[in-house]
């Protein structure tokens, strides 16, 4: 593989992109279960439908010929209100940014990257793109010009029945 291709993702990847979530999900140390988990149906239907919305959301995939999408990188579109530094009112966020291991560091998640990046620049009225970065990871994200925010990340989980 020299020459990489990315391409948009299609509503036949969704498993793709399931397969590749299971990959990042499981390289930051989370139990993702076996085949048949349930987060990989709702999974399944999450990313069928997000494909079906194309206005807000995106995801770009590299193949190789043998393995199938070996690569790939999603993302959204979410309103936001607007502030002094950012008056637009959407926002975007970046996810899901995973390579199969055999095929690593050749660039291909980068490459995903940087389509997803033009694609928010050039058909979104995004004015920031945010993302949760892996240690792995951050460096490919400082590279492409993202910043640390000044206010960290945090999360409260509901529990549901």
């Amino acid at each position: 593989m020299t020459d990489i291709q990315v391409r948009r993702a299609k509503p036949d990847d969704a498993e793709s992109l399931v397969r590749l979530r299971g990959l990042m999900l499981a390289s930051m140390g989370n139990d993702i279960g076996g085949p048949d988990a349930p987060w990989r149906t709702t999974a399944l239907e999450w990313f069928s439908g997000q494909l079906r919305s194309p206005d807000t959301f995106a995801a770009y995939v590299v193949d190789d010929p043998g393995a199938g999408v070996v690569a790939g990188a999603a993302g959204n579109v979410y309103a936001h209100p607007p502030g002094p530094r950012d008056l637009t009112t959407v926002r975007g966020h970046l996810y899901n940014v995973s390579t199969e291991p055999a095929f690593r560091r050749r660039g291909l998640a980068r490459a995903c990257v940087v389509a997803l990046m033009d694609w928010f620049r050039d058909e979104t009225a995004v004015g920031q793109v945010e993302l949760h970065a892996t240690d792995d990871g951050i460096e490919l994200y400082r590279g492409l010009g993202f910043i640390e925010s000044t206010y960290p990340t945090l999360r409260f989980r509901t529990t549901r029945a």
